[in-house]
């Protein structure tokens, strides 16, 4: 303990110690800006830039601050006798000899050991989530069809993508992936090659070579290094989230561009949202950020707008809403449940998994609604890629079959059979 609080003394500990305390406001006013930025900006290109520069601006401040706060310019290191103040001052004319501030000057430079301590346990976690994704290259891999590495060679070549990319099959991945930047390997989830149509498999690997050829894997372990030093500031964990947010919305606009198919594109990341993971790795993934909003985004596109635009619609918002206010009558209560609700609580009740249920539950819309339950039955399909599903035709009749008999009367179950041939009406929906 002697070692340690012997460094404490030092300039360099209490300028640190004082840097960490002024990075609180520094970053506060940083996200501020970047929130301004982002309200005014609707291309995902330039919200993706203005985050990765506030989060440079977040480095870059803490180390000119550091640097302002060392005495003599870091030349004089050497431990203090008298406790050495920061040169940056919030308030000038505050007095220095006042108990607050004394106080406050003996707490901050052992903020820097703690500091320190905490950054190198958040680096050990992330170096372990590193070498846990690296054994994904190898372990429980096997090589993917050799019509798919083709497909891949001839996507690389259109996207301008000139480093060599492995495509590999991996039971343990959840979502596909890519790991690494000079050696790139795209995973896929076991049997989802064979399992979605080629259009979105294509779409999705579009999505993977877009991630790679944006540089993005570096740009994420960049992130995990700020990360470590500024684990204690939120804003900094919020400008993270919006640049991984924003670097799907780059990808997925790749590929709307290179396929001018959104709406398909919507259906194949509908088909992948069963496999989401949670991102801990130091990967990038097709599913990453909230997909349901980048369905949403997708499906209805949201044209530019100024920097007055939120302030005429706070105004029109206020308006209208004065005026449904002022007509409105109560709506008498709906007696019929809806369609969906009818299909997710009785016709798919007894053959969806807990977690298909929870994640419909989760949609808002019903176009949304209408994919989800058509990659529902897509997935069961026992001959993917035919035009009827044997599966979900069986799976009707046995209803209409059951319903039938539970409408006759008890002396009338036992005569002769009934005839089963009836369609749902969200089957017809979403067909």
């Amino acid at each position: 303990m002697s070692l340690v609080e012997s460094w404490v003394k030092t300039p360099l500990a209490e300028a640190a110690g004082w840097t960490l305390f002024h990075s609180l406001w520094e970053g506060a006013l940083i996200a501020a800006a970047l929130v301004a930025e982002l309200a005014i900006t609707r291309s995902s290109q330039a919200r993706y830039g203005a985050a990765c520069l506030a989060l440079a601006a977040m480095v870059g401040t803490f180390a000119v601050t550091l640097i302002c706060v060392l005495p003599d310019g870091g030349r004089s290191l050497r431990a203090a006798s008298v406790p050495v103040f920061p040169i940056w001052k919030v308030i000038p004319e505050f007095d220095a000899s006042g108990p607050s501030y004394s106080a406050l000057a003996t707490v901050i430079p052992w903020l820097t050991p703690l500091w320190l301590a905490a950054v190198w346990l958040f680096y050990l976690g992330n170096a372990a989530g590193w070498i846990s994704s690296r054994r994904l290259r190898r372990r429980g891999v096997c090589c993917a069809p050799t019509r798919w590495q083709t497909e891949l060679s001839r996507l690389a070549g259109e996207l301008r993508v000139s480093r060599p990319i492995v495509l590999l099959e991996s039971c343990l991945a959840e979502t596909p992936m890519v790991i690494g930047h000079f050696r790139p390997v795209i995973l896929m989830p076991i049997a989802l090659l064979a399992g979605l149509p080629a259009a979105q498999i294509e779409a999705i690997l579009v999505h993977e070579l877009a991630h790679i050829r944006r540089y993005d894997y570096l740009v994420n372990v960049w992130q995990r290094l700020v990360e470590g030093l500024f684990f204690y500031h939120p804003a900094v964990w919020w400008i993270s989230r919006v640049i991984r947010s924003e670097r799907e919305n780059c990808c997925d606009d790749a590929v709307v561009a290179w396929s001018g198919d959104a709406r398909g594109y919507a259906i194949a990341l509908a088909a992948l949202e069963q496999n989401r993971c949670c991102g801990r790795e130091p990967a990038v993934a097709a599913t990453g950020g909230n997909l349901v909003k980048r369905i949403r985004r997708l499906l209805y596109p949201k044209g530019p707008n100024g920097a007055a635009t939120p302030f005429f619609a706070a105004i029109i918002l206020m308006a209208g809403a004065t005026v449904v206010l002022a007509a409105w009558r109560p709506e008498p209560p709906r007696t019929a449940e809806s369609i969906f609700a009818k299909w997710l609580n009785q016709e798919a009740v007894y053959i969806i998994a807990d977690e298909e249920s929870a994640a419909f539950e989760k949609l808002t819309t019903d176009p949304e609604r209408e994919m989800f339950i058509q990659q529902f039955w897509l997935r069961r399909n026992p001959n993917p890629g035919t035009p009827t599903n044997k599966f979900k035709e069986e799976h009707y009749r046995r209803i209409a079959f059951l319903t039938r008999i539970l409408e006759q009367p008890p002396e009338g179950r036992a005569g002769k059979p009934i005839a089963d041939t009836s369609t749902s009406s969200t089957d017809q929906r979403t067909n």
